[in-house]
């Protein structure tokens, strides 16, 4: 059972560590001294950051640091996890992701995930995209639905390749064609917040190629989060790089100057390959 505690959270986010304040204008989510528990174990430590629309943010470090840990806390996965404890702040656009009176099944409509590897519905092509909108009541009959999926599919650039099967399964499709098959199932339910959990590491350098592509258009209408162990992919799709550590937010900044400035002797050190 997931615990958020409220009480002496800042307003304003500390200092990441030496690298200076961590906030950006109008930010889509907040986190304020978030700390993730499993059982005795401190996975996250006073994480503070703040995410804006429209920007990729990639999240890099060593495995076992806790950015797919501090992923799964936007979207309330932690939840699912048997003594897991989330204690701090976090916002969508203001509201309390962690009320206990938010309804979790519609903030994960609204904070939509792809995980690690693809994970299509046994269902029919059409039914994986169509499954969010129908339980959302989000189309008034077949025709909108139809124009749905339709738009679901070309905006994950896969309808070319799958609108005269619409009818096969999900599972029928190579490894790429899954994973956006996956992506058109998450934008289907209009989300704003898009969380990718590695989701090019079981793919082939192509088919990487095709999601980073998709990854760049599709932040014109969405947030993104990106948690990659490629610092090249890091640096190819994202504009602002958060370095996690241990479970500590060391250094969150602008890509560019992440990866050719840090301001901290641990993301300096992983960067240039001294360790990770």
């Amino acid at each position: 059972m997931t615990d958020i505690a409220h009480s002496t959270v800042p307003p304003v986010p500390p200092e990441c560590k030496t690298t200076g304040v961590v906030t950006v204008p109008q930010p889509l989510i907040t986190a304020r001294g978030v700390n993730v528990f499993y059982g005795d174990k401190r996975a996250l430590k006073d994480v503070s950051i703040d995410i804006a629309n429209n920007q990729v943010l990639a999240m890099i470090g060593p495995s076992g640091c806790g950015k797919s840990t501090f992923l799964r806390c936007f979207n309330r996965m932690n939840d699912t996890i048997d003594g897991a404890r989330v204690t701090g702040l976090l916002q969508l656009e203001g509201q309390d992701i962690y009320e206990k009176r938010q309804d979790v099944v519609q903030l994960r409509a609204r904070i939509g995930m792809v995980f690690q590897k693809p994970n299509p519905f046994p269902k029919s092509i059409y039914d994986n995209v169509a499954y969010g909108p129908r339980i959302h009541g989000l189309a008034a009959d077949r025709i909108e639905l139809d124009e749905i999926v339709q738009t679901s599919l070309k905006r994950a650039g896969l309808w070319e390749e799958v609108k005269d099967r619409l009818a096969a399964p999900g599972t029928s499709l190579s490894g790429g064609q899954q994973q956006r098959l996956c992506i058109a199932r998450t934008i289907a339910v209009n989300p704003e917040v898009i969380l990718m959990d590695e989701p090019c590491s079981a793919l082939d350098p192509i088919a990487t190629a095709r999601i980073e592509d998709l990854i760049d258009e599709l932040r014109a209408s969405y947030a993104i989060i990106i948690v990659t162990h490629s610092m090249q992919q890091a640096a190819r799709v994202s504009q602002r790089t958060a370095y996690f550590h241990l479970g500590d937010l060391i250094e969150v900044g602008e890509t560019d100057r992440i990866f050719t400035n840090p301001r901290h002797k641990l993301t300096e050190d992983y960067i240039t390959g001294r360790f990770g």
